[in-house]
């Protein structure tokens, strides 16, 4: 059989209608439910579906990378040139059979195949959205007063929306990296980088176009170790996408030692070259066990470091009554992450514990999101002076 080309775009237009028609539920949906609102009341509402599929589309595509997915279909956009599985029947039956364990199965490709179109149907929503935020905007700007239903916390600027649909089209160039490049270390991190940015943007829009927005006054002091938490817990995810795309997981199987030390032969150097193959070194030399071990432990150290400090987070937020149910969000995320990233080590990477860890830490980069956004939200409305005493004759003047 003929090497299949990495990048065949006869599928194109006909994976493009299938985004299409998925968003079409959506949409219909959004617009039945919210006919009677005013269009900007029903642009938050797709703003919000959208940033709900988009949560969901990153625990998809963890779904299709640990059950080894990414390579179900080797070309990109399609199947073996094909839409969908069915019209690669042969091709998937034919891999299959040379190599029965390996990348190509009919469920594998099944698997990379749905993932391609729910983010096709994502693109989609985004751009409508885009659209809508445009229409709505260049309209409100048109207007000499209020519109009905409309304040001025409903108002998002629709460059956010723009930047949106830029990176989910940037993330879909990454995922075409994914497959061609077949499961480049470095590729497979940016793309969960990537998903969380997008996730961040849209989480953004939610909050400024919300009725309900809380404008909370947050201690500038308390702000400055929110945004360095957020940094912290943004090393920790990539630290945790990379052990995820080395497959590292199970380079220590005990806790809290690893092998049975504390700390056990580690190769920096080949754990941390970041420019290289899945397996080897950029020499092309098999990647040691040593190596493997490297990339796990310091995830799993950096983690006890990002976790007191989200749970002091989390504590100090608790004392100041307008944050505390934010507080309780983070604590109860930080308890999962703790949780699961146990489960990960001593269950072997069962595969509810892997998505959940993937999903706690997407909820922890929302609810940073959503925390800032409140804050800067808050930061711009002007403070009240409470007025000045009243003189002993401006008294005796109401008097």
């Amino acid at each position: 059989m003929d090497t299949q080309a990495l990048y065949d775009l006869t599928p194109l237009v006909s994976l493009l209608t299938v985004g299409v028609a998925l968003a079409l539920g959506p949409l219909v949906w959004v617009y039945g439910r919210n006919r009677q609102q005013a269009p900007v009341q029903r642009l938050q509402a797709l703003r919000i579906l959208t940033l709900f599929l988009t949560f969901d589309l990153i625990l998809f595509g963890a779904f299709t990378r640990l059950t080894d997915s990414g390579l179900g279909c080797p070309d990109w956009p399609g199947c073996y040139g094909s839409t969908s599985p069915w019209g690669a029947n042969h091709a998937i039956t034919y891999a299959q059979a040379a190599m029965p364990t390996g990348p190509v199965t009919q469920a594998k490709a099944w698997i990379e195949m749905l993932h391609r179109y729910l983010a096709t149907g994502v693109g989609a929503l985004i751009l409508v959205m885009t659209l809508l935020s445009w229409v709505h905007w260049r309209a409100r700007r048109r207007e000499t007063t209020n519109i009905v239903g409309l304040s001025a916390g409903h108002e998002v600027c629709p460059w956010w929306a723009t930047a949106s649909l830029v990176w989910v089209c940037l993330q879909g160039a990454f995922g075409a990296l994914t497959v061609t490049m077949k499961l480049f270390p470095a590729i497979v991190t940016l793309h969960l980088a990537g998903a969380l940015i997008l996730l961040a943007l849209l989480g953004v829009q939610v909050v400024r176009g919300s009725n309900q927005a809380a404008r909370l006054p947050m201690p500038s002091a308390l702000g400055r170790w929110t945004g360095f938490a957020l940094g912290l817990l943004v090393l920790q995810i990539l630290l945790g996408g990379w052990v995820s795309t080395n497959y590292a997981v199970l380079a220590c199987g005990d806790f809290p030692q690893c092998q049975n030390h504390w700390w056990p032969e580690m190769n920096f150097t080949q754990g941390f070259e970041l420019w290289r193959h899945l397996g080897v070194t950029g020499s092309g030399v098999p990647i040691s066990f040593a190596a493997l071990t490297a990339i796990h432990y310091v995830h799993r150290l950096m983690a006890y470091l990002v976790l007191t400090i989200l749970a002091l987070l989390a504590w100090q937020l608790n004392r100041h009554p307008l944050w505390r149910a934010h507080s309780r969000v983070l604590a109860a995320l930080v308890g999962l992450q703790l949780a699961t990233g146990l489960s990960n080590v001593v269950l072997q990477w069962p595969l509810v514990a892997a998505l959940l860890h993937t999903g706690g830490a997407a909820a922890l980069v929302l609810t940073f999101v959503w925390m800032l956004a409140c804050k800067q939200a808050a930061s711009m409305v002007a403070p009240v002076r409470p007025a000045a005493p009243l003189s002993s004759t401006e008294r005796g003047n109401l008097a």
